[in-house]
């Protein structure tokens, strides 16, 4: 019984807090909508970037089986590096700057980084999975 109380408090809290915080963003979008302009551009810029890390390692696929006859932990580790390396230089281009970055867009930089190069070891994971089958 306590627990169907507390989903039905939590559910009214949560839709509250929710419907509070998408009437101020509303709000203050109206007000201010240089602000939403600039939203844009970044989720554009988002967009861009993370088609061009799906895409990279897709496009390159007759990399991993050059790599794989190598049979060398340093030439896997550079072909994964290489991809970190552009997703980071394409990320870098788009944002336009290096320096007078903060902190925040240094942890998202740094997090999307790492998604990146997970995504990348998993796919070149899969290509070689899918070689050896052959």
């Amino acid at each position: 019984m306590l627990t169907a109380i507390g989903q039905y408090v939590g559910a009214k809290a949560v839709t509250a807090v929710l419907f509070v915080s998408s009437a101020a963003a509303v709000i203050w979008f109206w007000r201010h909508p240089e602000q939403l302009a600039t939203i844009w551009q970044i989720v554009k810029y988002v967009l861009v970037w993370m088609g061009f890390v799906l895409v990279l390692p897709w496009a390159t696929f007759f990399i991993t089986p050059w790599v794989m006859r190598k049979e060398s932990n340093a030439a896997s580790a550079g072909m994964l590096l290489a991809y970190l390396l552009a997703d980071a230089v394409v990320a870098f281009c788009l944002i336009g700057r290096v320096g007078g970055l903060g902190s925040l867009t240094w942890g998202v930089l740094i997090l999307g980084f790492l998604s990146a190069g997970v995504y990348n070891l998993k796919v070149c994971e899969h290509q070689a999975e899918r070689l050896e089958l052959l």
